[in-house]
């Protein structure tokens, strides 16, 4: 595994975790005013978040290498 590679997996789970991070804070704000949380929704919303996080992430991530996507890192180029 290359250099840029280990970085754009670092930048892509420190993103998903704060993607996942900010999904359950807001169904678990919207629940609370509701009178309960429903715990299930909340990991289901954060971990569908971190999800399309590292999705997205696959066409590149600005921290790493200007922006270049995963598969261009994964080969070595740019």
């Amino acid at each position: 595994m290359n250099d840029r590679l280990k970085r754009w997996l670092h930048a892509a789970a420190i993103r998903a975790a704060k993607t996942a991070a900010q999904a359950a804070i807001g169904i678990i704000g919207a629940s609370t005013a509701f009178g309960a949380v429903d715990w299930p929704l909340a990991a289901s919303a954060a971990a569908l978040a971190a999800i399309v996080s590292l999705l997205t992430s696959i066409a590149g991530i600005p921290e790493v290498d200007q922006g270049s996507s995963l598969p261009l890192l994964a080969k070595g180029g740019e």
